[in-house]
């Protein structure tokens, strides 16, 4: 584990430098609060921080304080070297977010032992965090396909749909079904679905640009957000998905499924919100539909269109 050291005495710097690497600890140090609080905002910054309280530039407390401020994740474990042994800047030092001191002239047992306890609270606090990650993740997505779950997505929808208004921006959205899923589930039996939802999902997602999200809508139905794409290059991109999909047969041990995929993309014009833009992409699907399947439409653009599909999808509901 790396350990930093902010101390503007070299003498203190080396004592310590000597006994953290004898104990197997990486050492990172600097001479000022402001060189150390430099390290402290990088990637990968030390996990365990010995702070000098008196020192050029920011001293020790108020290094404490902007860290704490920050919510640094993952956490950083501080302690304070200080000459002062009264309680009041005890509690200070402690006030201000340290997690423990060490008096000078340190004990160098002493300072094992809280460097240790340190080291317990980091592994704790990272098993945390894991564990809220880990209840995060199954909070939003679904458990089969590992895409967005249906609240997810949708909520996903809502925030780029916000943010297009803001900047002015295009956003398309495509909804993807699975052709003749039910007849795979009868034919081959549910783990061949399954098998299919999961591989096409990852079909689909990897056709898709990192900044495009997939969201398990329904059933077979998912449901694509394509923020900064405009309608052309939807349909290049629905295409792109269609084409993962229908290319290669799914393959389950020695079993080939071949699976295809409709999709209805629809351009955000501006003045529709989500469930309109939503529903705009359904009534394409339907039309990918009715016109043979393993195919992709574009949400029409006349009110003549838009009638007839209204009364499609009224048709098959």
């Amino acid at each position: 584990m790396k350990v930093l050291i902010a101390d503007d005495n070299a003498m203190s710097r080396l004592t310590l430098r000597s006994q953290l690497r004898k104990w197997g600890y990486e050492v990172v140090e600097s001479v000022d609060g402001d060189a150390a609080w430099a390290i402290l905002s990088m990637p990968d910054s030390p996990r365990l921080a010995i702070l000098d309280w008196m020192m050029p530039g920011l001293d020790g407390i108020e290094l404490c304080r902007r860290v704490r401020a920050q919510g640094q994740e993952p956490y950083l474990y501080v302690i304070l070297l200080t000459g002062r042994e009264g309680r009041d800047d005890v509690v200070a030092g402690l006030d201000a977010g340290a997690d423990d001191y060490v008096t000078k002239p340190f004990d160098a047992q002493e300072l094992r032992v809280r460097l240790r306890a340190g080291e317990r609270i980091c592994a704790l606090q990272e098993e945390l965090v894991s564990a809220r990650e880990s209840l995060r993740y199954e909070a939003t997505h679904d458990h089969l396909t590992g895409a967005w779950n249906r609240a997810a997505i949708l909520d996903v929808l809502e925030r780029e749909r916000t943010r297009a208004a803001r900047a002015n921006t295009p956003l398309c959205v495509a909804m993807v079904d699975f052709d003749h899923f039910k007849r795979v589930n009868d034919v081959y039996g549910h783990l061949a679905g399954d098998a299919v939802l999961r591989d096409g999902v990852a079909r689909i997602s990897a056709s898709l640009r990192t900044r495009d999200f997939v969201g398990r809508y329904g059933g077979e139905e998912f449901l694509v957000v394509m923020p900064g794409c405009d309608g052309e290059s939807a349909m290049n991109a629905c295409e792109r998905v269609r084409a993962a999909v229908a290319n290669e047969p799914i393959s389950l041990g020695e079993l080939r499924i071949r699976a295809t995929v409709s999709i209805g993309a629809a351009a955000w014009a501006g003045t529709h919100d989500s469930s309109e833009l939503v529903d705009r992409a359904d009534a394409a699907l339907y039309r990918a539909k009715h016109a043979g399947r393993d195919r992709v439409e574009v949400a029409p653009d006349t009110a003549a269109d838009r009638a007839s599909v209204v009364e499609l999808v009224a048709a098959n509901r």
